[in-house]
């Protein structure tokens, strides 16, 4: 009988952690996928013969139509399991890359980019419904917190994962092989016994409750426009602040990449930071205005001030550590908003304003560099940080006390 209670009580403890670890894999697949095209662009430039706008034609494919299906996957994981479209987007994204690795011409390019954009279009939805629905509420935002840190330390063992699969068995083969992690993974998940997120798990008759009508919200509205700013505020530094810290501050190449890696990397470390602060208090909305508004400061003297090489890499890392911070909490704001069982759905749907941001940033701040404006890079961020910081404390007016609070932790005790 002792052992059957034990078993028991460890089963409880593995089942959270299982999920946990799947999904963040998962995650971490994503964020790897969406680097292996943009690392392969020698090759397939000299491969195709066709320049770097054709090549951007494809990235641009990607995105549009992974914003155009996030919302409608958030609806269908809904209704039929996070769970089978989250294995069908990690066999399809491998599928793409291996595709074009077996049959590499420029329509192949086209096709395997539109599919990584479906594959790509499952992750938040299908992660933060399942997530939501079986991690253990008081560890909310921690959960949020490593599966946000798990894409991260996808994107950043991307380059040199892939330069160096390049260097050893091709390009052709690189793509197969990057290719067969997402399947693999898929396998890693039904193996992991990953459980479900629907309205049949939830015990909804018909998903009728789960399914009614009304997510899209004012609260949802506002969460897509700050999804969007975030995407806007981080981009041009993240795509664009090498070479405008070269042109506009006098930074050496080495500076400027040093700088962009504290800036990177700090953001993974905020991140994980920032679970155990959204785990403390249900003022998410606040917690993300703060660290936003300490942020846009740092980011404002960067843009007027041409700083030494020390100063310069500090300032960056320090805004990278508080853009990382609020990404648990800016998960948090959703899920509170989302309708009972409209977790991927309301995820779907602000994760679009991610796609809008992916879309516009790249043309704004192309534009900015070539009008010969490289401190815009940085100014332009500041005005999106901004805004943001007015929307965070729009959608956090009236928290609801919990068990996350300062005040029920102080009350347990």
């Amino acid at each position: 009988m002792v052992d059957i209670l034990a078993a028991s009580r460890q089963s409880k403890t593995d089942t959270p952690l299982r999920t946990l670890t799947a999904i963040s894999v998962a995650h971490w697949v994503s964020h790897f996928h969406l680097f292996v095209l943009p690392m392969l662009f020698p090759f397939l430039k000299e491969q195709l013969g066709v320049g770097y706008v054709e090549l951007g034609f494809a990235l641009a494919v990607f995105a549009v139509v992974s914003g155009l299906t996030q919302a409608p996957m958030g609806y269908i994981g809904d209704r039929i399991g996070a769970r089978k479209i989250l294995l069908m987007g990690l066999t399809a994204g491998g599928a793409a890359l291996i595709m074009l690795g077996t049959h590499l011409s420029y329509s192949w390019l086209i096709g395997s980019a539109a599919l990584l954009g479906l594959a790509n279009s499952v992750y938040h939805p299908a992660d933060y419904a399942i997530l939501s629905a079986h991690m253990d509420e008081a560890r909310m935002g921690r959960a949020f917190s490593i599966h946000t840190f798990a894409g991260f330390l996808g994107g950043a063992i991307a380059p040199a994962t892939v330069a160096a699969l390049v260097a050893a068995i091709g390009g052709h083969g690189a793509l197969i092989v990057t290719g067969a992690v997402g399947p693999l993974v898929a396998l890693l998940l039904l193996l992991a016994n990953v459980p479900d997120a629907s309205a049949a798990d939830r015990g909804e008759a018909d998903g009728a409750r789960a399914l009614q009508p009304g997510i899209v919200t004012p609260a949802i509205i506002v969460l897509t426009a700050f999804f969007m700013l975030l995407s806007l505020s981080n981009a041009g530094i993240g795509n664009f602040g090498v070479v405008a810290l070269m042109s506009g501050y006098g930074s050496s190449f080495s500076t400027a990449n040093v700088a962009l890696t504290a800036f990177l990397g700090f953001s993974a470390v905020g991140v994980l930071a920032g679970g155990f602060l959204a785990d403390w208090t249900q003022r998410h909305g606040q917690l993300a205005a703060v660290c936003f508004a300490l942020n846009a400061a740092v980011v404002l003297v960067i843009a007027i001030v041409a700083l030494p090489a020390l100063p310069l890499i500090v300032a960056m890392g320090s805004a990278g550590f508080l853009g990382g911070v609020i990404a648990p909490s800016r998960d948090m704001l959703v899920r509170n908003a989302a309708p009972p069982g409209a977790a991927g759905r309301a995820f779907g749907i602000v994760s679009t304003g991610f796609n809008i941001g992916g879309i516009i940033s790249p043309l704004l701040f192309g534009w900015i560099m070539d009008q010969d404006m490289p401190h815009w890079v940085f100014g332009a961020s500041v005005a999106f940080m901004a805004f943001t910081v007015l929307l965070a404390l729009v959608t956090d007016r009236n928290p609801k006390p919990g068990i996350g609070t300062v005040d029920a932790r102080l009350m347990q005790l």
